[in-house]
């Protein structure tokens, strides 16, 4: 038995009739009343385990949406159920109403609504329904925890959307509307067309030209149908946090826009996250939408505090794809991870592949860089160029071994990402 309030009021007024009369039976009888008051209050509250529950939410919300989760209850009982609730979601679900005040007649029902606003990705729980119900005067009251369990996937927020457009602006400038003049490793024969000034000359189709007697030009275009394997680290460093955002969601953000650019521009794409073992993966060969499947496969993959095992990396994309791809690692610079064990793969993996490695550069080196005002900013300051040398030394080892390199802030890497694919696609690289 719950007390309330206002029996908590009663009690205390029950105590002066103590006070004035120790011995007599004043105090006796009115202690008396009060507990008859309270059973008969108690008896009168309607059962909540005659109560029935019903939920409704959504299969999914991206984060930083809201999201409304319904309870329908039912009165099975022969009282009128007056209650408090309390819905049971863990507290990253955010719940802003999760206590509220029902009223329902006997076999009537009453729709509740919980509005949620998730503050993490992942699934989020609700094992019970805490019910409280109170007699007719409130002194007293029933309360019973329902068992209703509920799950809500939180998706990626996926920001970087609002840059699509504009990199699908570039990508039609390189299919169809003005397509490439010179036939690299990447192209394919589009159309044949009048010369113009400033036309290449090795562009020029001969045959063509004599049997029509004016001078004809070839247009290639961007092959369609390419490979790219999408490579997320979610090992120890991918739990950094850079610019107050997770490492591995800034990584989450660059691979859902290089995804639906790379499907847009008529490449198949396929999806890995992995540290030690594969987390989560998404094939270009199965049927469905590919950015739905996607963000459903990273919505619950979270850092491993452990070492990745680069050495098997060669191995997991020659399962995706025995051809020719272009294969994206997004993983961290930091000097002791990547020279132990990224460097060394490398090598093996752009003889086949081309390669392109992207990583978030923390913004808070270049402003530790600049501070000089005393003698511990001297410090912080050596201590961030040092880190900065050795990113570049890292970054050019990269370049060396033949792979493209993508290193910026946390906002600026899922465009320049996007940038780089475009460029190998138009120079007919991929």
């Amino acid at each position: 038995m719950a007390l309330t309030g206002r029996f908590i009021l009663l009690a205390l007024a029950g105590i002066f009739p103590l006070i004035l009369f120790p011995t007599g039976q004043t105090a006796l009888w009115w202690c008396l009343f009060l507990a008859v008051v309270l059973a008969a209050d108690l008896g009168l509250a309607g059962s909540p385990r005659k109560i029935g529950l019903e939920r409704r939410i959504p299969s999914s919300v991206r984060l930083t949406e809201e999201c409304t989760a319904e309870l329908l209850l039912t009165n099975h009982g022969t009282r009128k159920l007056k209650a408090l609730l309390r819905d049971g979601w863990q507290p990253s679900a955010g719940a802003i109403n999760p206590i509220q005040r029902i009223s329902i007649p006997a076999g009537e029902r009453r729709l509740l609504a919980v509005r949620l606003r998730p503050e993490r990705r992942g699934d989020l729980l609700a094992h019970h329904v805490a019910v409280r119900s109170l007699g007719p005067l409130g002194l007293a009251a029933r309360q019973l925890s329902v068992q209703a369990p509920a799950r809500l996937r939180v998706l990626p927020p996926f920001h970087a959307k609002r840059h699509l457009p504009s990199k699908l602006r570039k990508l039609r400038e390189l299919d169809g509307k003005a397509a490439v003049q010179i036939r690299g490793a990447g192209t394919e024969f589009d159309s044949l067309r009048d010369y113009v000034r400033g036309d290449d000359v090795r562009s020029i189709d001969w045959r063509a030209t004599a049997r029509r007697q004016a001078v004809v030009v070839r247009t290639w275009r961007p092959e369609r149908d390419r490979r790219v394997v999408i490579v997320l680290d979610t090992s120890r460093t991918a739990a950094a946090r850079i610019d107050n955002e997770p490492r591995l969601d800034t990584g989450i953000e660059a691979s859902l826009l290089l995804a639906a650019l790379a499907e847009r521009g008529g490449d198949r794409v396929d999806f890995l996250a992995f540290d030690r073992r594969a987390r989560a993966t998404v094939r270009s060969a199965s049927k469905g939408n590919l950015l739905n499947q996607l963000v459903n496969a990273m919505a619950t993959v979270e850092p491993e505090l452990i070492e990745a095992d680069w050495s098997q990396i060669p191995a997991q994309v020659h399962n995706i794809s025995s051809h020719r791809s272009l294969v994206v690692l997004l993983a961290s610079l930091d000097s002791g991870s990547a020279e132990e064990s990224l460097l060394p793969m490398l090598a093996q993996l752009t003889a086949k592949h081309v390669v392109v490695v992207a990583s978030v550069r923390d913004p808070l080196l270049d402003e530790l860089r600049a501070e000089r005002g005393t003698a511990t900013d001297v410090f912080r300051a050596a201590a961030a160029e040092r880190a900065l040398l050795d990113r570049a030394a890292i970054t050019q080892q990269i370049k060396q071994l033949g792979a493209e390199v993508v290193d910026a802030d946390p906002h600026q890497l899922p465009p320049q990402l996007a940038d780089t694919y475009i460029r190998l696609k138009a120079a007919g690289r991929l």
